[in-house]
């Protein structure tokens, strides 16, 4: 058969390296499948599509170093893995049952309990039967904290399996930042990684969620997946009828052909390796230092990295021998004889330079402070008509008194031309067209303390590399919010006065539970400028990816969630809030809102700040593209995530509210934040249309330099308490 495409060439540093007990893992997997009644029989599979397959030899590279029992044990969770896909493609994609495909998720987590003395249902399949015999031998040796992520990581895998059903049943292409999140939980890949740990070291659990981790994780998973995406292109789409596949995702959103798609996948694949390798070299060991790890912790981390450098090695060379997928013309990266400890990659060394080179140095080479010129703001896609509070006139009246009483405008960084450009109650208006005149307020200055320091940390941490002194500012800042009422610290700067004045009034009337989520989503954003920082001292350009999501971060994304839900009452289980629909729904709309902020802050942000966070300047980046071209893309990318958010809201919700038995009140209070989130999207595009923040002759009035000073201690008076959404403008 034809192949659509011709395979990339495939960045890969790492040399494969085979498991010498990998006939013992293949004769070991073929019989534990037999007896699991995953083959003859089953409908699913035979011996020979087993034999074809070969996922000995998958784990043997890529998990090159484990003993013969664990790799037999690895071995076996794949071929449950493959094995369940497989099932659930026959028995429930191809007949889109989706109620049926939902009764047989549902019961797979009872499988998994976190003590083995609890009792499990008994195995009515061969998917219920392989997971019971798996997690009964694999949990023993791992530590409490391991299972819990496994275990979760596993559940994601199963019911993400419901995402592609719906978009099957729907007929329905996946927009390329969707399509990257939801293909971590389907493809299964922080699966892998937790298999990884198993093979290696257990991560410290202190620092199993914290930022390089994370990113090590999804950097891995993304790809692995893309790379899967590559191989598996026929099979799935031209045999299978799957609509989840990147090739294909982007074929769809560029309009552009198969090959060229294809190429953009690797791309995309190369950068997030990139990525990978970044944070293992700048961020780990940061970390490890900021924490305290001790030399065994230490050493477990750098063992699992490595650890995720042999799957994606083993990953690529097992793709290239299996009948699974298509390899016609792929170049082998196994370490080749005769030449020990290197691999293909270090013995063709006009590829490996070409794998380093213009994409990788790009990132490095942007020059801040170029002339750009206007911004140009293309027709944005905006269903929903902007409604703003009656009170708006009062807010601006106060909001000014309260910012000199904080010292906001004294330190050199904004004064009040700046703060009346900026016109952030006009934003507070649109996001909260109900609020009373005490709920406005307190969301304007909410808006402004976040918008101010976005603008303080590049301006006084930036311009002197002082990341020592941003990282304490910011610790300062967390402890500026005491969960069990303790006092505060006293203010030394008009960040912490004003971020201990709002927390008082916002927090008065919270539970535990939401201000410990309150304090949380203000950390994120505060860290996030850190990010931002190290950046802008390596003068690196982000990878596209994980731009996007720490962008949501920087723009204040899980404070406005918090704000905004606390608003809503009790009634919406917590599950709720964190199934794949609701959460798709808020970053559709978060993205939106901060990708219409990159566009219009375009000039500003290039031109006079000399920044490297903008979406449109990475698409620059990333791409080699022009202004207009980048421009395009991401302006195509804002009406594609609008398009999401009202396909979920529409048609993933109901399903939901079903799932969950909501009740009407719950129901109500869901289709409330929906409505909040309308309000989101259409107030801050409002807000970038009629603010003075952003045009090109209000930027050029406004030049002059800033000479950060001490903060004045002034008193703050006490205020009323509200809940509603807030966002950081850059």
């Amino acid at each position: 058969m034809t192949q659509p495409f011709e395979l990339p060439h495939f960045y890969m540093p790492y040399p494969a390296r085979l498991n010498p007990h990998v006939d013992e893992a293949r004769a070991h997997s073929t019989q534990w499948a037999r007896s699991m009644g995953m083959l003859e029989g089953s409908g699913v599979w035979e011996q020979h599509d087993l034999d074809a397959h070969d996922y000995g030899l998958l784990c043997a590279y890529t998990h090159p170093d484990c003993d013969g029992p664990a790799l037999s044990l690895v071995t076996d969770w794949y071929v449950w893995v493959f094995f369940f896909d497989d099932h659930f493609l026959e028995a429930f994609k191809r007949t889109q049952d989706r109620a049926a495909g939902k009764a047989h998720l549902d019961r797979l987590p009872r499988f998994m309990p976190l003590d083995l003395a609890t009792p499990v249902p008994e195995p009515e399949n061969p998917v219920e039967a392989g997971l019971a015999d798996l997690w009964a031998r694999t949990v023993p040796s791992m530590s409490l904290d391991w299972r819990r992520r496994f275990a979760v990581a596993t559940e994601h895998l199963l019911n993400e399996s419901l995402w592609e059903l719906s978009n099957i049943n729907e007929g329905r292409i996946a927009n390329p930042v969707e399509y990257i999140e939801m293909r971590r939980k389907v493809g299964g890949a922080p699966w892998s990684a937790g298999l990884v740990e198993y093979a290696t070291a257990e991560v410290p659990d202190r620092v199993a969620a914290s930022r390089p981790l994370r990113v090590l994780m999804e950097t891995f998973s993304d790809a692995v997946h893309l790379r899967n995406d590559l191989f598996s292109y026929q099979r799935e789409v031209e045999q299978e009828g799957e609509l989840s596949n990147g090739v294909l995702v982007l074929e769809t959103f560029f309009g552009c052909t198969t090959q060229q798609a294809a190429d953009a996948v690797n791309d995309v694949l190369t950068s997030r390796l990139h990525q990978f390798e970044h944070t293992a070299v700048t961020e780990v060991p940061a970390l490890a230092l900021e924490k305290g790890l001790t030399p065994d912790e230490v050493a477990a981390v750098a063992a699992y990295t490595q650890g995720l450098q042999h799957w994606q090695s083993g990953g690529h060379e097992w793709h290239t021998k299996s009948s699974r997928y298509m390899n016609k013309g792929v170049r082998s990266r196994e370490r080749p004889l005769g030449l020990p400890g290197t691999g293909t990659s270090a013995a063709d060394v006009r590829a490996l330079l070409a794998d380093a080179g213009a994409p990788r140095l790009r990132a490095y080479t942007h020059v801040p402070f170029q002339q750009v010129g206007p911004s140009l703001i293309p027709d944005f896609h905006m269903p929903y008509q902007v409604e703003l509070s009656p009170h708006l006139d009062g807010a601006r009246d106060r909001l000014t008194p309260w910012m000199w009483r904080t010292g906001m405008l004294q330190e050199g960084v904004w004064d009040e031309d700046k703060l009346a450009a900026a016109d952030l109650p006009l934003c507070a208006a649109g996001l909260d067209p109900d609020a009373t005149p005490e709920a406005l307020d307190l969301s304007s200055q909410w808006l402004a303390w976040g918008t101010y320091g976005d603008d303080y940390y590049p301006l006084v941490f930036g311009g002197r590399r002082d990341l020592a002194g941003a990282r304490v500012h910011t610790e300062r800042l967390s402890a500026c919010m005491p969960l069990d009422g303790e006092e505060p610290p006293l203010p030394a700067d008009a960040m912490e006065r004003g971020l201990i004045d709002l927390w008082a009034r916002t927090t008065a009337a919270m539970t535990p539970e939401q201000r410990a989520s309150l304090r949380a989503a203000v950390d994120a954003m505060t860290e996030s400028w850190l990010w931002e920082l190290s950046n802008q001292t390596q003068n690196r350009v982000p990878d596209p990816v994980d731009y996007l999501e720490m962008r949501r971060a920087t723009f204040g994304a899980d404070l406005t969630k918090n704000l905004c839900r606390m608003g809503h009452g009790p009634e919406v289980p917590p599950e709720v809030y964190r199934s794949g629909p609701v959460r798709a729904l808020e970053n559709a709309a978060i993205d939106y809102a901060m990708l219409v902020n990159d566009i219009f802050s375009y000039q500003k942000e290039i031109q006079y700040e000399g920044e490297f966070h903008n979406a449109v300047l990475v698409v620059q980046n990333f791409f080699g593209c022009d202004y207009p071209t980048a421009l395009g893309v991401v302006h195509d990318l804002t009406t594609q995530r609008m398009e999401q958010f009202q396909h979920v809201a529409a048609h993933e919700l109901p399903v939901i509210y079903a799932d969950f038995e909501l009740s009407e009140e719950a129901r109500a209070i869901m289709d409330s934040y929906v409505a909040d989130l309308e309000n989101y999207m259409s107030g801050i595009l409002n807000w970038h249309r009629g603010c003075h923040r952003y045009g090109a002759q209000d930027l050029a009035r406004r030049v002059h330099g800033f000479v950060p000073d001490l903060a004045m201690s002034v008193p703050v008076p006490a205020a009323a308490p509200s809940r509603r959404a807030v966002t950081v403008a850059s």
